[in-house]
């Protein structure tokens, strides 16, 4: 599983697997499920992930930079 966040959208993004998304569903509260022809999960993309509290941008961006250093 692969984490990226768009800074410029505010998007938390969870990429599940390899695939390319061919249907998506927008669940209650801002969140999209993306499915591949075989309907398995893609993705899964948290909207206003900053203004949810969910995590500060600044950490997620060192944590980052922190485990690539790895």
């Amino acid at each position: 599983m692969k984490v990226k966040y768009d800074t410029e959208a505010d998007i938390l993004m969870f990429m599940l697997r390899d695939g390319f998304p061919v249907n998506a569903i927008s669940e209650p509260g801002g969140v999209i499920v993306s499915y591949d022809e075989n309907d398995d999960r893609v993705s899964i993309e948290v909207l206003n992930a900053s203004k949810r509290k969910l995590f500060n941008p600044q950490d997620f961006r060192r944590a980052i930079a922190t485990r690539s250093a790895l």
